[in-house]
């Protein structure tokens, strides 16, 4: 009885073939894929890209680099800033502490007119931030909906202040942190939560010891987002705070007069708020823009 064996590759045949290295793989694809791009889509990629980046080219270029340390350390542009920096981070905490529960009602309640609520609250993105400081100065101005009764009640006025520049900010820039939170929460697993509360946690204990450590990561990428939209507030700030030095004269605003005597001045404000806006993109690089 004769039987017939399959004939096996050597150890050599076998070392000799490719084998498939998924990076080397997606590297192939990457640069074949960069060779199938169309000229009539890299062109304006192109074009759309310096459009974006060449103004930022003219600050650099433009900068008063000699006497830079010099206008940086003016009484004025450091007032400015630390006004800047004290009512931006004073907004981002009301943000989180109102925006927070905001987000976590959106993306775990199905309440009758959610869609309505959360159109609301996505509202300032797209309005003028000048009609947003007029709607402020309707509601909490002296003679406001809201306003005149704390002035009555309280002696409490908040217009041309620089409690109006926190909710100034804090108005355009809730919105950033809400839908950030709400994504995360709408991404994070919730068997923890109801492994959590099956083994009796209560919804409290279950919300502040796994719900947030679960988002923790896309709350502190909303905030920072944020705080970085509350510096560079400008349009409801001069409608509802005006410009006072030392009480409402934001960084925006410093720029915004200093276009109209120092041009100079004002490239060197521009550029504190430009190194500050790469280090919050930098800072959220692996969570928003990729790698």
């Amino acid at each position: 009885m004769s039987c017939r064996t399959r004939a096996r590759p050597s150890s050599r045949a076998r070392a000799s073939r490719p084998r498939d290295d998924p990076r080397r793989s997606a590297a192939v694809r990457r640069r074949d894929g960069g060779r199938r791009v169309p000229v009539a889509l890299l062109v304006p990629a192109g074009a759309g890209l310096a459009f974006l980046v060449l103004p930022l080219a003219g600050l650099l270029i433009r900068a008063p680099w000699t006497t830079l340390p010099e206008r940086i350390t003016q009484p004025g542009v450091l007032t400015a800033l630390r006004l800047s920096l004290q009512s931006a981070t004073i907004a981002t905490v009301l943000c989180l502490v109102f925006g927070v529960p905001l987000a976590w009602l959106l993306a775990r309640v199905d309440f009758p007119g959610r869609r309505l609520v959360r159109a609301l609250v996505t509202v300032p993105l797209v309005l003028p931030p000048v009609v947003g400081g007029v709607a402020l100065l309707l509601v909490f101005g002296r003679r406001g909906i809201v306003g005149q009764w704390l002035d009555s009640a309280f002696g409490i006025t908040l217009p041309f202040t620089t409690s109006a520049v926190v909710l100034a900010e804090a108005f355009v820039a809730m919105p950033f942190l809400i839908i950030a939170v709400e994504g995360a929460l709408r991404g994070a697993d919730s068997r923890y939560e109801e492994a959590a509360a099956t083994l009796g946690a209560g919804r409290w204990t279950t919300f502040t010891h796994v719900t947030l450590p679960l988002v923790a990561p896309g709350i502190a990428a909303g905030g920072v987002l944020c705080w970085a939209r509350a510096l560079g507030e400008f349009g409801a700030t001069i409608t509802f705070a005006g410009s006072f030095p030392g009480r409402t004269r934001t960084m925006p605003l410093e720029v915004y007069l200093a276009l109209e005597t120092d041009l100079q001045a004002a490239i060197v404000l521009s550029l504190i708020l430009l190194a500050v806006s790469v280090a919050i993109l930098a800072s959220l690089r692996d969570r928003w823009i990729g790698t």
